[in-house]
């Protein structure tokens, strides 16, 4: 059979162009979204009086039947088909003849592959959206049931302040709603209908694309067609947010790396999260969480593919739009492949409370406790600063901790000590002093994961 758009051409196209060109190898997975589109367009074309009652049901009987075969692995896809739609096109033909030529009137592959992509779009990211929210869950569940468990706070990578394992959580929270967010506004303006748009400027059929968009789900059709067929925004903006998404996984993810090393031996990776080594029997490698880490720069590079697709690409459609879907699909199974494996490991993952506790004990992580407590006293902050920096000296030259400084220790670093008292040393102590909104108190984180949990809930709900 020639292809669909052969008329003007008096040569077949030459072998390695035809493979070069084709992008049946990847956009096959449209299949379902695009016998989708085409049941509404031509639902439409029957209402409209463009094509017959009798016409439609035998494209519908027949595109139900390609569905059902390509879903079976009954059809086999060529290069020589190029895409998915002249594929489901070429078949619907041969099936039943001169009908099957009447289901692209007022339409062009332009604005098909874009309702192709858009429905696939709007489908996909629903399922990341849920992979999002379940990790949500999983973080809410897992601070509540760590709202004591003491923990160290880095700054720089050293120690800096007490907090608890559930802070730490519900910081990760704050990231992953971000992107729940990111997602949910993305999908807000990706959500329009490009069928009808045609080529770049409609069609001189009296089309309904109100009626198109109802049945596919749309809410509403595109404004502009020129627009409709070029824009890939919404690919792009879908990229951003997954890179965004991928950076706050890859950060959780080296946390968990160095948590688990013998350094610091803060938590115990579930066996089936881990891998051994081929050599050394003893070891048990975070190889997943490693991978987690490492699959944020394949995102990356997909949003970079794109912008640079896009950037020197003039009004309307392009050839090069064909790279937009390989970058979206990549990111799209990654994303969600990734978040759906890190909520998995970090379910199954234990805080080791005895070992973080010996951590505690080290860096001097009440120092900015002391100072406040002195700028409460009356000496100001700047000065109070310099005194705990002072004892810290005095310790590190002692080998001891706060604790242990006894009253001579302490007019030894500053006179002033002979008429000010040092606040409660203790971790707990610090952690329950942090009572203001978003600190670390208990009571406070709390009140955190009420509030994220009834977030969620509203999402979940929505």
């Amino acid at each position: 059979m020639p292809n669909l758009w052969g008329g003007r051409f008096e040569k077949e196209m030459d072998a390695i162009v035809e493979k070069f060109n084709a992008s049946i190898g990847f956009d096959k997975r449209l299949y379902n979204c695009d016998i989708d589109g085409s049941i509404a367009h031509v639902t439409m074309l029957a209402e409209t009086g463009i094509v017959t009652e009798r016409e439609k049901d035998d494209i519908v009987s027949a595109l139900e039947g390609i569905r059902r075969d390509i879903a079976d692995d009954r059809l086999t896809f060529t290069t020589r088909q190029e895409d998915i739609h002249m594929a489901v096109e070429e078949t619907l033909i041969a099936r039943i003849g001169a009908t099957g030529k009447k289901l692209h009137t007022a339409r062009s592959r332009n604005d098909q592959a874009q309702v192709d992509v858009r429905l696939y779009f709007m489908r996909e990211t629903k399922e990341i959206l849920e992979e999002l929210v379940n990790l949500g869950q999983v973080l809410i569940d897992k601070a509540s049931e760590n709202t004591e468990t003491l923990f160290v706070g880095f700054t720089h990578m050293q120690h800096a302040q007490p907090v608890t394992v559930a802070f730490h959580l519900m910081a990760y929270f704050q990231m992953f709603r971000r992107d729940i967010e990111r997602l949910i506004d993305t999908r807000r303006r990706a959500d329009r209908n490009p069928l009808g748009s045609g080529a770049l400027g409609g069609t001189t059929f009296n089309i309904d694309r109100h009626r198109t968009s109802e049945l596919l789900g749309f809410c509403a059709p595109t404004e502009n067609s020129m627009d409709a067929v070029s824009d890939r925004d919404y690919i792009i903006e879908f990229l951003s947010a997954a890179s965004i998404s991928m950076m706050h996984v890859s950060r959780f993810a080296e946390e968990f790396v160095y948590w688990n090393s013998s350094e610091f031996r803060y938590i115990a990776i579930d066996d089936s999260f881990c891998t051994g080594s081929s050599m050394m029997p003893q070891k048990k490698n975070p190889d997943i969480a490693e991978l987690l880490r490492g699959k944020v720069g394949r995102v990356y590079g997909d949003l970079v593919a794109l912008l640079t697709v896009m950037k020197g690409t003039p009004m309307s459609f392009n050839k090069d739009f064909q790279e937009d879907k390989e970058a979206m699909f990549d990111a799209m199974d990654t994303w969600r492949t990734s978040i759906a494996v890190l909520s998995a490991m970090l379910l199954k993952t234990r805080f080791i409370a005895d070992e973080i506790n010996r951590h505690l004990s080290k860096g001097f992580l009440v120092a900015t406790d002391i100072a406040d407590s002195l700028a409460r006293q009356g000496i100001p902050f700047r000065e109070s600063h310099e005194i705990v920096g002072k004892m810290v000296k005095y310790c590190e030259n002692k080998s001891c901790g706060f604790e242990d400084l006894n009253k001579d220790d302490l007019l030894a670093i500053d006179a002033r000590f002979a008429s000010i008292t040092l606040p409660d040393l203790s971790i707990m102590g610090s952690v329950n002093a942090r009572a203001t909104f978003g600190g670390t108190a208990p009571s406070e984180v709390l009140r955190q994961i009420k509030t994220g949990k009834e977030w969620l809930d509203g999402i979940k709900n929505g």
